[in-house]
């Protein structure tokens, strides 16, 4: 039996699978294991915006990172569609980051990313897509969060690996950080949650490797062998079978797929 759907993306992010699983007849509750902050060095951020015209392409490496460069946006400075003056490309890894795009107002044909409908959103399928577009010399902006604390971060293993393939390719990458990443402080009653979600049958949905290191870190030594975990890549459930999780189902991001696996494990 599922005592309750345990959604642990950060609380901006959380509320419209909260709000989906409570309607699929799910006791859906928000626990976010990672909290999301504006960059510490935000001049960074205004002079990439500066530059934005020397790259042939930004990689977003998530929704957060759309949310907060395009925060910093200069006024009337039309970019990324058909009236813009640089024909710089977007670059993204599944359909949130899409959608945070499509709000940030980029006209969808200037955006590449993976098929929305299939089951493979990240850096690899990205690859897959733009690979014949970049040759030498094609310049590439990273834009990416940065961790507060050590711990796991599968943002951080994809943006690398993409721009190895863009150097191998005789391209350039440069990266600037938008947002960063920390755990939130957990009060007592909180803190108690974790202790009995993890015996009580409840599923955790884990959408970062980096949530289940500051769950890990923050309740050190609680067993997690009889807890049930929910993980949208297979490299997040790697990390969720390493931190001891006893069951862990891997599912594609979309609500509709983690319902259809929430269910099967009743």
């Amino acid at each position: 039996m599922i005592q309750r759907v345990i959604v642990t993306r950060p609380r901006q992010d959380a509320h419209k699978w909260v709000k989906a699983l409570a309607q699929a007849g799910f006791d859906a509750i928000t626990l976010p294991l990672i909290e999301v902050a504006p960059a510490v060095d935000v001049a960074a951020v205004v002079s990439a915006w500066q530059r934005l015209p020397s790259f042939d392409a930004v990689m977003f490496v998530s929704g957060n990172a759309v949310d907060h460069f395009f925060a910093l946006k200069p006024a009337r400075t039309p970019v990324f569609s058909a009236q813009a003056a640089i024909k710089t490309r977007a670059f993204v890894t599944g359909p949130g980051s899409h959608s945070a795009l499509v709000r940030a107002q980029v006209a969808p044909e200037w955006i590449d990313a993976p098929n929305l409908q299939a089951g493979q959103f990240d850096s690899e399928a990205l690859w897959a897509v733009v690979r014949h577009s970049v040759h030498p010399g094609y310049r590439v902006l990273i834009v990416r969060g940065v961790s507060s604390e050590a711990g796991a971060s599968d943002d951080g293993h994809g943006r690398e690996w993409f721009a190895k393939q863009v150097v191998a390719a005789g391209g350039v990458v440069e990266f600037v950080v938008s947002y960063q990443r920390r755990g939130p402080d957990w009060d007592s009653p909180t803190l108690a949650l974790f202790d009995q979600a993890a015996q009580d049958g409840s599923v955790w949905l884990f959408s970062s490797s980096e949530a289940i290191s500051n769950l890990v870190r923050t309740r050190p030594g609680l067993s997690w062998a009889r807890a049930r975990a929910i993980a949208t890549h297979p490299r997040i459930a790697q990390a969720a079978r390493e931190a001891g999780f006893a069951l862990v189902c891997e599912s594609r991001p979309q609500l509709e797929h983690l319902i259809v696996s929430i269910e099967s494990m009743q």
